[in-house]
């Protein structure tokens, strides 16, 4: 039986959504291992100029516990 833990990241990027959420599982998969799923739970974005500065997500990841 598999036992699974999830925890939830806050990222950013000047460049998208998705971006944002692949530097946080990147910098994840760096530090846990039999990662899942992820869970994109709420988007944001900050304006300066009319024009969009930063692209922001709030995840859960999902990965397996040994």
């Amino acid at each position: 039986m598999a036992i699974l833990k999830v925890i939830e990241l806050l990222s950013s990027s000047p460049k998208s959504f998705e971006d944002a959420i692949e530097k946080a599982v990147k910098k994840a998969d760096k530090s846990l291992k039999n990662i899942r799923s992820v869970n994109v739970q709420n988007m944001s974005a900050t304006i300066e100029g009319g024009k969009i500065k930063e692209y922001r997500v709030n995840l859960h990841l999902t990965f397996e516990l040994e």
